[in-house]
């Protein structure tokens, strides 16, 4: 039964977890991210891009009441970085996944809860150009190996973020002109139908949700958003036990934080019959 481990950390029956690449943490905050946040009753909140370190934050209004913050930025400054919001303590908080290439990018935050992690993960972009490419299939490489590990464990995990790959034709408008673009590539879609396929993990979205035109970010020419020209490159991705248990997913479209849209999903931490 996975439920029973998960309350020794006073998880609540039903886990509201959300997650957004702010595309720069203090930015995000000045658009009205946390007093959105703060009446969304969630459980988990998992960022990333957060272009900030902690010394950074100093003056901005980057907290939610009631809940603790663990930061992994980027050791370079006005780069990449995660962060995850916890309304429950966790049992042990892990920065980075052991590749010093890309831990030194701050891409990796794992909140442990017993026998439930929940991770905030920014994976690289290959879109600068052929050397970011070639950096971000490195890092699928060593991430491959890292997440085989986690589903050798006796334990399930939720893996939140900015995945930077679109899986699917139905997960990008314009896949046709896309084939040849990082984020769409056959090497990329490739790795992550592994991922599902192989590995067995679930992408949980599309587990409760199925319909086309189901994007969460977009490009900031041509009016990509007011078209809803966009792409699905953010996930909650997850092991089969708590996936099982995912009841509602929505993306939320109001009003706009950065240039990705916030993922949410509630699991029921039982697992069913």
């Amino acid at each position: 039964m996975v439920g029973g481990p998960w309350r020794c950390f006073q998880l609540p029956l039903v886990l509201k977890v959300i997650s957004l690449n702010v595309n720069g943490l203090r930015s995000a905050a000045g658009k009205g991210l946390f007093r959105w946040l703060a009446a969304q009753q969630a459980d988990v909140v998992c960022l990333q891009e957060i272009k900030a370190q902690e010394a950074d934050l100093d003056g901005h209004a980057v907290e939610l009441a009631g809940f603790e913050r663990f930061l992994y930025p980027a050791q370079k400054k006005g780069y990449a970085g995660v962060a995850l919001y916890s309304r429950a303590k966790p049992g042990r908080v892990i920065r980075g996944f052991g590749v010093q290439e890309f831990d030194a990018e701050g891409r990796y935050l794992e909140a442990q809860y017993g026998k439930l992690s929940v991770v905030s993960v920014y994976l690289p972009s290959g879109s600068a150009g052929p050397h970011r490419q070639a950096s971000k299939f490195r890092f699928l490489k060593a991430f491959l190996r890292h997440l085989q590990g986690i589903r050798a464990r006796d334990s399930e995990t939720i893996l939140c973020g900015d995945w930077n790959i679109a899986h699917k034709e139905i997960d990008l408008r314009n896949w046709r002109s896309n084939q040849k673009n990082s984020g769409f590539l056959p090497a990329e879609r490739a790795w992550l139908t592994s991922l599902f396929d192989e590995v067995g993990f679930v992408d949980v979205f599309r587990l409760l949700n199925r319909k086309p035109d189901q994007y969460t970010w977009w490009s900031n020419r041509g009016q990509a958003r007011a078209k809803n020209v966009g792409w699905r490159i953010d996930y909650q991705i997850a092991t089969p036990g708590v996936a099982r248990s995912a009841k509602r997913e929505s993306i939320y479209l109001r009003r706009r934080f950065s240039d990705h849209a916030p993922l949410t999903i509630e699991y029921g931490l039982r697992s069913p019959r």
